[in-house]
């Protein structure tokens, strides 16, 4: 078990919060705004305080921020931040390998744009530097909140393609915040939907249900499969 949480709250958004994170394990996090779906991740990077029970982090985290732009005064370059995310918590004085940089940013397709100003870059590029940045610890688990923000679907599928291709690959278990379900739904292993009345924690066919759904908003919701993805109403 890389985390876990146990009776744990975040009063008034949450609370009662029981699940375990295994290796190699996706599961998406979904529900409205407002409910603490980031709050959750905060709890696990530790930036986020519990107001009863507890988080057990046993794993290496990884964390891709929601999408925001960097500052226009921002003087580095793409490579620069992904060297300042392997420097931080290594020995003082030893120099990070140029080599490991330009294997993350390979990794994540940013190899052309590693001598760029961040802030000369897209929304886009912009993601995939942070994507080399969650890579930079080795991370055990990877925490994304909201990654598909201002992408196109074509960046999009890349996204959920390079996040499974990790878990399959090396085990990297993904926690993934999302407000639909549709481009993870083939392969997500498990869903936790936060909602007003509650949350509930399970496989995709176990909690993805109207009568499920309707319960945690207390108001009649329904969930439609249409040629493979689910619409709720």
């Amino acid at each position: 078990m890389l985390l876990s949480f146990n009776n744990a709250a975040v009063e008034p958004l949450w609370s009662q919060m029981n699940l375990a994170v295994d290796r190699g394990e996706f599961i998406a996090v979904l529900g409205p705004n407002g409910v603490g779906k980031s709050t959750l991740l905060g709890t696990i990077l530790g930036t986020r305080q519990l107001t009863a029970g507890s988080v057990d982090v046993n794993c290496r985290v990884g964390f891709i921020p929601q999408q925001r732009m960097f500052p226009q005064d921002l003087p580095l370059r793409a490579r620069d931040l992904v060297s300042l995310s392997l420097a931080h918590g290594a020995v003082r004085h030893r120099r990070v390998g140029r080599g490991r940089v330009d294997e993350l940013l390979a990794e994540v397709g940013a190899t052309g744009i590693a001598n760029r100003r961040v802030h000369q870059l897209s929304g886009g590029q912009q993601q995939l530097i942070r994507q080399a940045q969650a890579l930079a610890n080795d991370p055990e688990v990877i925490l994304a909140d909201e990654p598909l923000l201002s992408l196109d679907p074509a960046r999009q599928q890349a996204t959920v393609a390079k996040l499974d291709t990790w878990r399959s690959e090396r085990g990297t278990s993904i926690i993934f915040v999302t407000h639909g379900i549709n481009p993870v739904l083939g392969v997500v292993d498990k869903v936790l939907y936060i909602a007003p009345n509650g949350h509930t924690f399970g496989a995709v066919e176990d909690v993805m249900r109207s009568e499920v759904l309707s319960e945690l908003y207390g108001s009649d919701v329904t969930v439609i499969n249409v040629d493979g993805r689910l619409i709720v109403v």
